[in-house]
């Protein structure tokens, strides 16, 4: 679609001409694929109606105010797990291995899955260790996580594709107030905070203007910054969420990811500190292993984070 087409009627006229292509290049597709409008959704309910999705409904603030509460001050918040994973996972160990718990206790079966002074996978760079079949007891293990981060690090948060979440539809999730991340670089600064501040209350209220000019809501909502607040739930297997926690535990991770997962890794401690304590950015792992310490070359953030990581502050 060319960049003139970006009026619904124009992009109509777009599609049309494609489904007319499409028809003389195979008249049969669309008798195989159905092309009406999804009515109901997939659980049997009705399909939202646009009238619906009106901004910032009394039942919509609350319900979003509730979930920010239940957060307790987390970025992420641990609210389900499984609490047998350590017997589960060394027992899985075992049955890849042929071995008993004689010959290999269940501290031992942990230590040498999660050490990486004895699995050399936890020293790649890359996530090759979902190939090895003794990692895959590391699947057996399952975290949920509720989380708040802005509409920019829920883009970035997704590159996790085994970490799926269940997110919000924003039509439906709308505020009338502004609903933000403020990134601490501003928190820190009264006056750069005071012209973020009133930027988002513009922008939250050209949203709403549109929307009582007759707008529909999925197009107003597109005058919303990145900094929007998103509201999730995702779960992992410990197998997929070391490996995002040892990538975004470093200095060099975007903001919100780094401190949702130190929030993940500090409840892990809480429920699983056999687990937590082999869990970290690649130097806190690598130091006294092997060299470089660092991987990230001349990105390397010059701190020596691996000397006491995970009470290291990160700088601003």
């Amino acid at each position: 679609m060319s960049a003139a087409s970006d009026t619904p009627s124009e992009a109509r006229a777009v599609i049309g001409e494609m489904v007319s292509q499409v028809r003389a290049m195979d008249p049969q597709f669309f008798d195989r694929f159905g092309t009406e409008p999804l009515e109901e959704f997939p659980n049997g309910g009705t399909a939202p109606r646009r009238k619906m999705a009106t901004a910032g409904s009394p039942p919509a603030k609350r319900s979003l105010k509730n979930s920010t509460a239940s957060l307790e001050e987390k970025t992420s918040k641990l609210v389900d797990y499984s609490p047998n994973a350590p017997r589960v996972m060394a027992e899985a160990y075992r049955a890849v291995l042929g071995q008993t718990e004689s010959q290999c206790s269940d501290a031992d079966a942990i230590d040498r899955l999660l050490n990486p002074a004895r699995n050399l996978y936890r020293l790649e760079t890359l996530n090759v260790g979902v190939h090895a079949p003794a990692m895959r007891a590391l699947q057996h293990a399952n975290y949920t996580f509720a989380k708040k981060i802005s509409h920019t690090a829920d883009s970035q948060d997704q590159r996790h594709r085994m970490v799926p979440g269940s997110r919000p539809l924003l039509t439906l999730a709308d505020t009338r107030e502004p609903d933000y991340i403020t990134p601490m670089l501003l928190e820190n600064n009264r006056q750069a905070k005071e012209i973020y501040d009133h930027a988002m209350g513009d922008a939250w209220s050209a949203k709403n203007q549109l929307l009582e000019r007759g707008v529909p809501v999925e197009i107003a909502l597109y005058v919303l910054p990145n900094a929007k607040s998103i509201r999730l739930v995702e779960s992992g297997s410990l197998l997929h969420l070391l490996h995002k926690w040892t990538m975004r535990t470093c200095f060099n991770a975007q903001e919100e990811i780094y401190k949702a997962s130190l929030d993940e890794v500090a409840q892990l401690r809480e429920v699983h500190p056999q687990f937590a304590r082999y869990v970290g950015p690649p130097c806190h792992l690598r130091a006294g292993v092997t060299t470089p310490i660092c991987t990230e070359g001349s990105h390397f953030c010059g701190v020596k984070v691996w000397l006491d990581f995970p009470n290291i502050a990160r700088r601003i």
